[in-house]
């Protein structure tokens, strides 16, 4: 026997400008230091953790 499918069920579509990332916005100095300190950051953290 079939069965409908809900509403959880069903997928839904979205349209590529409805879901686009936005842009990453370093207007100021400080926003800039503290993007690239985190992408360091990520960078450190990732060795320490494949050296030990």
């Amino acid at each position: 026997m079939s069965e409908r499918p809900n509403r959880e069920d069903v997928e839904k579509t979205y349209s590529a400008e409805s879901v686009r990332q936005g842009t990453i916005i370093l207007r100021s100095r400080q926003r800039r230091a503290i993007f690239l300190a985190g992408l360091v950051g990520m960078v450190v953290l990732v060795l320490l953790f494949a050296v030990l």
